[in-house]
């Protein structure tokens, strides 16, 4: 297949990127965890642990910016780490940022029959097995499931049509995050605050470790760059307006959710972002509200996620990391349609794990996620050091200090998942998906290795185009 017929289209102006990053980053965990992170450590502790995280964010973000700015390619995690780092290399971060986006495609497929609960209370029935104490219902299965075929349809037929709902989808979010902001600062208690701090820094190590989760969603920017009809320059300003706007708005959510319900209301309540909204406006019908917001979320994170995670499935088969087969694109659309089924596949059955996979997945997604972030990160030190001379639309900063910082934020956040640590991750589900998806890499790694996937590299790819 020639080059031609090969190129992704330049549909997406500078609202859709921004907004994609956006409603990627405000998926339905401001809903649903907002009570835990005041619960785990206090008022004050929460906002602390996200301003720490906002700042991890942000260092990589940075270094995000720069590398997508100078290398604008489908996939850019795969490209940018490829040509710092080499293909080994590249294939962990690819791998480790993949097992971030499944973690998020699977987590909001099983987000969306969690919040039909709340809102249509007793509608489950099909009693189909138990799993961790939880007893998985055919209904609550097949609301997920249908959920998730309608939004691999939607990105299989173009990435503008799944563009154009992220747009209005977000929107609606943040206008409810506001009213929630707004109803706590003129009807919330400031002493409801209290305690400011419970369990001191295990408290809020206990917040940090879900950071990367959360704000999981700029780095698909990257990956959509070629898809992008705007220059190289104002890829990387978006990039980080993006990651902006969604620290200030988790924080203004803790701070709204601290406001409006005391700690007694915390520790017993299902959906405190909810509760919250419908105590300072004094309604149960804003809880409502809220969760129709919530649902929003889900939706943007989960289409997000299936484009980024589409392309940087997409971008290793094309660099022989993976089979040809994930290397297709649609003949019309010019979408990467196969690896989208494949995702789309795996959210289609991620309901049958039932309800405790929610924070089983987010805490081994978020592991692969900052093995990402320390890739990119030492890329873009290699790439300063080794190729100066790059052109660089965007640069964040003269020096090499962002680089470093993210480096080091980057390796301590992974240390938080490890064994003995206040965060760690939970033995043996959490343990098993991360040693699960180490296997199958494993072995992706080792036909790579043997030249099993006989495609042209990226680099390759890109040199040609450079030509003509």
């Amino acid at each position: 297949m020639d080059d031609k017929q090969q190129e992704m289209k330049k549909v997406l102006s500078k609202t859709d990127v921004l907004f994609l990053a956006i409603g990627a980053m405000l998926g339905w965990g401001w809903v649903v965890l907002s009570g835990n992170w005041i619960v785990e450590a206090g008022s004050i502790g929460a906002l602390i642990a996200f301003i720490i995280g906002g700042l991890l964010v942000t260092f990589v973000g940075l270094t995000y910016a720069e590398l997508a700015s100078a290398m604008p390619n489908s996939g850019g995690i795969n490209f940018q780490v490829n040509r710092a780092m080499g293909r080994k290399a590249s294939f962990i971060a690819s791998w480790a940022i993949t097992l971030g986006y499944v973690s998020v495609v699977t987590f909001e497929a099983v987000a969306l029959p969690t919040v039909v609960d709340y809102l249509i209370p007793n509608y489950q029935m099909g009693y189909l097995w138990t799993i961790a104490g939880w007893d998985v219902q055919l209904t609550w299965v097949l609301i997920g499931s249908v959920g998730a075929i309608l939004l691999t349809i939607l990105n299989y037929i173009g990435v503008k049509e799944a563009a154009i709902a992220q747009v209005v989808l977000t929107s609606a979010i943040v206008i409810i995050g506001l009213m929630l902001v707004f109803g706590s600062a003129f009807n919330g208690n400031v002493e409801n605050l209290d305690p400011f701090f419970v369990n001191g820094p295990a408290g809020i190590m206990a917040v940090l470790i879900m950071i990367p989760f959360l704000f999981v969603g700029f780095d698909v920017i990257p990956q959509v760059a070629r898809e992008a009809n705007i220059p190289g320059k104002d890829v990387g300003k978006i990039l980080i307006l993006s990651v902006g706007c969604a620290v200030v708005f988790y924080l203004m959510v803790a701070f709204g959710v601290s406001m409006a319900l005391d700690h007694n209301a915390l520790k017993v309540s299902q959906l405190a972002t909810a509760d919250a909204m419908a105590a300072v406006f004094g309604s149960p019908m804003f809880a409502k509200i809220l969760i129709l917001g919530g649902i929003c979320g889900i939706v943007t994170s989960w289409n997000a996620f299936i484009i980024g995670g589409s392309r940087v499935i997409y971008s290793m088969s094309q660099n022989g990391m993976l089979p040809s087969w994930f290397g297709k694109l649609h003949p019309k659309y010019k979408t990467p349609t196969n690896a989208i089924v494949f995702l789309g596949a795996l959210a289609v059955f991620a309901p049958l794990l039932g309800r405790p996979a929610l924070v089983w997945i987010v805490d081994a997604g978020g592991l692969g996620i900052v093995i990402a972030y320390f890739f990119v990160s030492v890329s873009f030190l290699k790439l300063r050091k080794n190729e100066p001379e790059m052109e660089r639309p965007f640069r964040a900063g003269k020096s090499n200090i962002v680089g470093w910082i993210a480096v080091i934020m980057s390796v301590g956040f992974i240390l938080l998942y490890m064994p003995g640590m206040p965060a760690a991750l939970i033995w043996p589900y959490e343990w098993v998906m991360i040693a699960g998806w180490t296997l199958i890499g494993a072995y992706f790694f080792v036909q790579m290795t043997r030249n099993k996937y006989n495609q042209k590299s990226n680099l390759e790819i890109e040199k040609r185009r450079a030509v003509k």
